[in-house]
């Protein structure tokens, strides 16, 4: 992360009073962005309707909300119910010369981002082969899924709540009831995108620690049994147990959730943040070999591509070698509140989507 970037982000988390100085910033920020919003509502700037439905899930803060692992569980209930289901991301951190382009088990996240590899990577290893591809222009990405997959019934949006040119069936708007909406003021003074009023009218899924079943839409993250970063690990090699002091690297937008789950979990935290999509190096994780290594799933993507062609970094190969053996990914599952279940039904039959066999079993 560079930097600023960390002190921007330091002075959200403490409410700094120095945020005040952006007050001018966050005012031009908010009337661009109306501006923006009304010519596409007005028709005087196009929008581009696909012929299929799309659902658009985001936020209107900066920073993670949880925001993947939901999608990844939304993904799994549908193509469990035989939805023909395909993904679009902007692809943030690929190379967006090459884009727009289809995304694959094998893709590169230098290629297509993090986000995209994870959530292809994640539902390939469960067995499920869903088209996604990535690229800022929303149309030409659709075209291209549409154009090598005709029988897509539904597309499901990885982000883009604020890409208007983009129309869209339904929004789903992630909240993470931690962090909350922080001082409610607009980037760069606060970290909201658009103002808390753009909830209304939108399905909203609060991010909760637990849930309490209810009629509130929700989703917690349920984390899993720490995984080696490297399949080639030495099997002698035991994971970190709860109370060991960990290294925390973490390049997600809220790193400090990160932080938080894994002191829950019993380890005493040394947190190493960095900038959300960071594209990491060998020299970040230099000083890092005097304990144990905790990652994110999302982390873990480019991680390992940075173990596989670490032959090629002129450093010790067996200190390269110790450490990245010593890396452990701690995956997260998000788990949905029956509420938001029986919505996700409540689509299938609004759309007609699905198997009604299997919805009714």
């Amino acid at each position: 992360m560079k930097k600023a970037e960390l002190m921007l982000t330091h002075a959200w988390q403490t409410q700094s009073p120095l945020l005040g100085v952006l007050a001018p910033l966050s005012a031009l920020y908010g009337t661009v962005s109306r501006v923006r919003k009304l010519l596409y509502q007005s028709g005087k700037l196009s929008v581009y309707h696909a012929p299929v439905p799309v659902w658009v899930i985001g936020n209107i803060t900066v920073g993670g909300s949880g925001k993947t692992p939901l999608i990844i569980a939304l993904l799994k209930h549908l193509l469990a119910y035989g939805v023909k289901v395909a993904v679009i991301s902007r692809g943030y951190g690929g190379d967006a010369q090459a884009m727009p382009r289809l995304v694959g088990p094998s893709s590169q996240p230098n290629e297509v981002g993090d986000e995209p590899c994870l959530i292809v990577q994640s539902l390939s290893a469960l067995g499920y082969q869903v088209p996604m591809a990535v690229g800022a222009n929303r149309d030409a990405v659709i075209e291209l899924l549409l154009d090598n997959f005709s029988d897509i019934q539904l597309i499901i949006s990885d982000d883009g709540l604020q890409h208007y040119a983009l129309h869209r069936d339904e929004e789903w708007i992630v909240v993470d009831a931690m962090r909350g909406f922080g001082n409610g003021k607009l980037l760069p003074q606060g970290f909201l995108r658009e103002p808390v009023e753009r909830l209304d009218g939108a399905t909203v899924i609060y991010h909760d620690k637990t849930i309490t079943q209810g009629d509130k839409f929700a989703m917690t993250l349920k984390a899993g049994e720490l995984i080696p970063l490297m399949d080639s690990v030495d099997t002698d090699l035991k994971p970190p147990q709860s109370g060991s002091r960990v290294h925390a690297v973490s390049g997600i937008g809220y790193p400090a959730r990160f932080f938080a789950t894994l002191s829950d979990l019993g380890y005493q935290v040394v947190p190493q943040p960095f900038g959300d999509h960071h594209d990491f190096c060998y020299q970040d994780l230099l000083g890092l070999d005097d304990l144990p290594i905790i990652t994110t799933a999302k982390d873990a993507v480019k991680l390992r591509k940075l173990a596989e062609h670490s032959e090629q970094i002129n450093q010790d190969k067996q200190a390269m070698a110790a450490i990245f053996n010593n890396i452990w990914v701690l995956p997260v599952e998000a788990v949905l509140s029956d509420s938001l279940i029986a919505h996700i039904h409540t689509l299938l039959d609004k759309y007609q989507l699905g198997n009604r066999a299997n919805l009714d079993n």
